[in-house]
């Protein structure tokens, strides 16, 4: 998780710096499975809505208008998911936002499917909406299948020579250097490098293709 949170973190950083002095927002958000629960695609959306907001200097007249309107028509109950929907439909045909998700695959099936109608809505209004994705493959066909025509999708992996090259360094470190041996260290740089290509090689990064050609 921990090297797909960064690769996520990277991406943020990225777009940060090539839109800055933009009147474009960058939001993110990371699912993580510990919270699963309290994670839903109304929360996960309301967090988006809240980033966009507040990095936002100065949003349209007719867009706060509308957006007053909508915090009336909801006052007295929380939003719902449709209700931030058409908030993000709103603040998004006016203007460039990226939304970057991180870790998709350990959202709820349930709220998956909840966001995945949502992130399809919000781009059907919004042409200045953006979103990068990541999950683990088992996601992939679900994205594709439910964002028709709008998923790029590539394959990413650790290299193997980073990884030794990071084991090494750490091994160095070792406070009790007689605990180690020349076959124990072997065995380490040949075992630990395999097991972490199996996990992250499989890893997915899922983009809509407005990332792009946008």
């Amino acid at each position: 998780m921990l090297t797909r949170r960064r690769n996520s973190s990277l991406v943020v950083d990225r777009l940060c710096d090539w839109t800055r002095g933009q009147s474009t927002a960058v939001t993110c958000f990371y699912f993580d499975f510990a919270a699963r629960k309290e994670q839903t695609a109304t929360s996960m959306l309301g967090s988006l809505l809240k980033q966009i907001v507040s990095a936002t200097g100065r949003i349209p007249e007719d867009i706060w208008r509308a957006l007053r309107e909508q915090r009336e028509a909801i006052s007295g109950r929380k939003p719902q998911v449709g209700d931030i929907v058409k908030m993000l439909q709103l603040i998004t045909s006016s203007q460039p936002v990226f939304m970057v998700i991180d870790a998709l695959d350990e959202c709820t099936a349930v709220q998956r499917y909840r966001l995945f109608d949502s992130l399809k809505e919000i781009l059907a209004r919004s042409t200045g909406a953006r979103i990068f994705v990541t999950g683990r493959p088992h996601i992939r066909s679900e994205i594709e299948t439910r964002l028709a025509g709008r998923v790029a999708s590539v394959s990413v992996g650790p290299i193997r020579s980073d990884i030794i090259r990071f084991l090494r360094a750490r091994l160095s470190e070792d406070e009790t250097p007689d605990a180690m041996d020349s076959s124990l260290e072997a065995e380490i740089l040949e075992k630990i490098p395999g097991n972490m290509s199996e996990m992250w090689v499989s890893a997915v990064f899922l983009r809509t293709r407005l990332l792009v050609s946008g």
